[in-house]
């Protein structure tokens, strides 16, 4: 029997660091016991359940979503990993774990810095919305929302080839977005956000805009500034109750004069975990791809992390991601 530490969700806005009796279970043939050294909060997903209003999230309950982690014990028919090797998996903010092989498990490469591993997870969701897109070389691209998810989603369409336009309201996610090589940034509460996206394309607008706040009336707002059969890919999951003129908004993707705006979805689980020979992308594969950007310093995730905090300090740091959004992005904890 041993102690785990685990973060608790126990009420709507109440963070709670618990400790508990782990008593290790057999390890089934695909299962493997992991020791958490570092995990990061998706401040998207983990802050909707903390309000508790999410059906598919009753509290109380330990949440979690992305992790790099320390092999302990592996059980029979595991052969790809071993104890003490370093891997990347999805999982709760519990220092041990008993982990699925079956699911994205994957040894972490040599030399890639630890504190950075957490952050695929947050890269493969931001890769959808590159994977289901039209962005070719030399096309312009905008993003709303330059938090984890949409920052990277902006340093993966650089990557495609586009230059590319960053909107936020947060002076400090703009400035973060500059030192990850966003080509221009907006400031979309001061900015005349249109206009300048028109200057920048030449009046033509952007063939692909990125919606990556879950904000609904922002992503209404931006097909505006969306050009002729351009798409516009909504890549936040949208939340909250929005009221406008649903006839207006079609007509933006049935009319040609209002741009013929092709409508796409972005959410991660439309790929299969593992690669098949039947869908050429799956999120195992984007993970590896990811690795490979990170090695090759050609994904910047440094900029990204605001906070390496302790589990003592839970409370504080979703507090800080529910009411400082300039000052707290990336958090991890450290489970050292």
């Amino acid at each position: 029997m041993m102690k785990n530490r685990k973060i608790m969700f126990a009420r709507p806005l109440h963070v709670e660091t618990v400790e508990e009796d782990f008593i290790l279970p057999a390890l089934g043939e695909k299962e493997v016991l992991v020791k958490l050294i570092y995990s990061l909060i998706s401040p998207g997903t983990e802050l909707a359940m903390l309000s508790g209003k999410e059906e598919w999230a009753k509290l109380p309950v330990c949440p979690g979503y992305a992790s790099v982690s320390e092999v302990i014990e592996v059980g029979q028919g595991v052969h790809h990993v071993q104890p003490g090797d370093a891997v990347f998996h999805y999982g709760q903010h519990a220092e041990y774990q008993v982990v699925s092989t079956d699911h994205v498990f994957i040894k972490v490469p040599e030399h890639l810095e630890l504190k950075w591993v957490p952050f695929t997870r947050m890269a493969t969701v931001a890769f959808t919305s590159v994977r289901v897109s039209n962005i070719e070389l030399g096309d312009v691209v905008s993003v709303t929302g330059l938090g984890l998810v949409g920052n990277l989603a902006a340093q993966l369409a650089r990557l495609q080839g586009a230059t590319v336009i960053g909107i936020d309201l947060s002076t400090e996610r703009i400035r973060t977005a500059h030192k990850c090589g966003v080509d221009y940034t907006l400031h979309g509460g001061e900015d005349k956000v249109k206009e300048k996206i028109h200057a920048i394309t030449n009046g033509a607008g952007v063939s692909t805009h990125i919606e990556a706040t879950g904000v609904p009336s922002v992503g209404v707002q931006s097909l505006e500034w969306i050009g002729k059969l351009g798409e516009i890919i909504f890549l936040g999951s949208p939340r909250g109750e929005y009221n406008t003129d649903v006839t207006d908004i079609l007509n933006y993707c049935h009319l040609y004069g209002r741009g013929c705006i092709t409508f796409k979805g972005a959410h991660e689980w439309r790929f299969p975990v593992e690669p098949n020979e039947f869908v050429k992308h799956s999120l195992v594969r984007n993970s590896n791809i990811v690795f490979e950007l990170m090695l090759k310093n050609k994904l910047h995730v440094e900029p990204l992390i605001s906070h390496v905090m302790k589990l003592e300090q839970a409370q504080e740091a979703y507090e800080g991601l529910r009411t400082n959004k300039d000052q707290y992005n990336g958090v991890l904890f450290d489970w050292s």
